[in-house]
């Protein structure tokens, strides 16, 4: 005797539920991870793209109505831009800020500026630097 297979003929009657499941996960997984890939790829981008000016501070020294600062400054040799920086007093309060613009033609710039405070300032900070 003969025995009869109830098994149906796999691909014989399309795909099942588990594969087409299978498959949109498989296409929003690739989907997503070229989302994720662009917006690093664009932070990535704004960040050490558009960066020309970058600067640190050295050193600084206080007294009563001036911070003196001692900063280096990188940047692309045709960059022009500036660098703001600012000093707080010892309760945390702002007594002097002001922009130091950049214009040589050079990759590294080492100079010491001074910035006047209103009191004695505490601290000397570097807020950021920008291209013109």
């Amino acid at each position: 005797m003969s025995t009869v297979s109830t098994r149906l003929p796999e691909g014989r009657y399309g795909r099942s539920k588990d594969e087409r499941a299978d498959h949109k996960l498989k296409i929003g997984a690739v989907v997503l991870g070229a989302v994720l890939l662009a917006l690093v790829g664009y932070f990535a981008w704004e960040h050490v793209g558009q960066s020309k000016i970058s600067a640190q501070v050295v050193s600084f020294q206080t007294s009563d109505d001036a911070v003196r600062i001692h900063l280096e400054v990188h940047k692309d040799a045709d960059a022009h831009g500036y660098c703001t920086l600012r000093s707080q007093a010892a309760d945390g309060a702002e007594v002097g800020r002001a922009d130091f613009h950049f214009d040589e033609h050079a990759t590294r710039i080492d100079r010491t500026v001074t910035l006047r405070t209103t009191s004695r300032g505490t601290t000397g900070e570097l807020l950021g630097c920008h291209a013109d």
